[in-house]
């Protein structure tokens, strides 16, 4: 069915700022918890090998809980309460990050804050889509990416002032009060767009439903995903490689540093590709977001361990992840019917999740077992490849 999009004076209005500031505390919660997590999991005794196990597992549920969360918001017509209660059970869970001792404990409770993750976003997606028009989609989801990423910025910045101070447990229990602010904002000043429903259509006909070039495209993000790993993993390799330069605590701060300057990068160019994607067009944007992963890969295995060697690195996949987490969104809204778009994101987050389960244990389990250099290879030639894919995909 063609979509039916509501005619709109301006695109940022009321709706999407508040879309927008619920996912900057949203990231302002979990994104502390990232930027320690590798630090205190060598505090558990846990190696590179776990902390990829666990962060593949927690995307994995996180991309499972989508496909149901998706269908489920389809099949309701509900958006908004399915999204609240996906970012209440986060803070929950990463707050209890603090009372974890072992790897294991960890897996069991990033699991489950990553599965209230994985429910918020088609959903939210959706409500996001709904709430504009093809021709300023692009915008729209790069503002949105460029304000959820302003919280990945102040999350790691806060955990650097005090982690020196508080450890990082009580890092982990503060991070609760930006989760809270997140399900308010969301509470408060959002609401759901009237849109068709499919209260009468089984999953799997939905799924049948979905048109070819969408196939297609969940072939790319399948390829992309089993390449790119969680960003964790580059915090692990600047604080282990500036280690005997640095010595291990001005190493680990300096790979804080790092990461938050990367979630800066992430944020700015975010909106940009959204402005750029608007005018010459979304699948070309998304491109040149896999070739930069690439490079960026290609970087981590072969550069020479400086600060300002990594700071380059981390920049490029600043830049990446700007591009390819606002485009995938823009670009899937293109392909879809409305009446199954919340749908189309939970099937596409999943994909996206068996790929991050796959490639963050991958790049962990190689980079643990030969060196890490074969892990970052074995990464880029997956962006490549995804690239070259992509070129087959036609807009609807």
């Amino acid at each position: 069915m063609a979509e039916t999009p509501t005619p709109r004076k301006r695109w940022l209005d009321r709706n999407i700022f508040g879309m927008g500031l619920a996912s900057l505390f949203g990231d302002f919660c979990y994104e502390m918890s990232n930027a320690v997590l590798p630090m205190f999991l060598a505090t558990i005794g846990a190696s590179a090998a776990s902390l990829g196990l666990i962060e593949g597992f927690s995307d994995a549920i996180s991309s499972f809980s989508k496909m149901g969360a998706g269908h489920y918001s389809d099949k309701m017509g509900k958006r908004k309460p399915i999204a609240a209660l996906g970012y209440f059970i986060t803070a929950v869970a990463v707050a209890a990050f603090g009372f974890a001792t072992s790897a294991w404990q960890l897996l069991v409770v990033r699991s489950v804050g990553w599965f209230g993750r994985g429910v918020k976003g088609p959903p939210r997606d959706a409500m996001l889509s709904d709430a504009t028009t093809p021709e300023v989609r692009g915008r729209a989801f790069g503002f949105h990416r460029s304000m959820d990423t302003i919280g990945a910025v102040i999350g790691p910045f806060v955990a650097f002032i005090l982690v020196d101070h508080i450890g990082y447990r009580h890092l982990f229990f503060i991070s609760f009060i930006p989760g809270l602010l997140a399900v308010a904002a969301f509470l408060i000043f959002t609401k759901e767009t009237p849109h068709l429903t499919t209260k009468t259509v089984t999953f799997w006909a939905n799924i049948k439903a979905m048109p070819r070039e969408f196939q297609i495209f969940l072939i790319v993000v399948a390829v992309f995903g089993i390449g790119d790993f969680a960003h964790t993993l580059l915090i692990l390799r600047a604080s282990q490689s500036l280690t005997p330069i640095l010595g291990e605590h001005d190493a680990g701060q300096k790979a804080i540093l790092l990461y938050t300057w990367h979630n800066i990068v992430y944020a700015a160019a975010a909106y940009p590709a959204g402005v750029l994607a608007d005018r010459f067009g979304k699948k070309i944007m998304l491109i040149i977001g896999f070739v930069i992963a690439a490079l960026m890969a290609l970087g981590f295995a072969v550069a020479i361990p400086t600060f300002w060697n990594f700071a380059g690195l981390f920049t490029l996949g600043g830049v990446f992840l700007g591009i390819t987490d606002s485009m995938e969104g823009a670009l899937a809204a293109d392909l879809l019917p409305q009446e199954i778009r919340a749908t189309g994101y939970g099937v596409l987050a999943t994909v996206n999740g068996v790929g991050d389960l796959v490639s963050s244990a991958m790049v962990g389990i190689l980079w643990t077992s030969i060196a890490p250099s074969v892990g970052f290879i074995y990464s880029a030639a997956l962006c490549i490849l995804a690239a070259a894919v992509l070129i087959k995909v036609r807009k609807r």
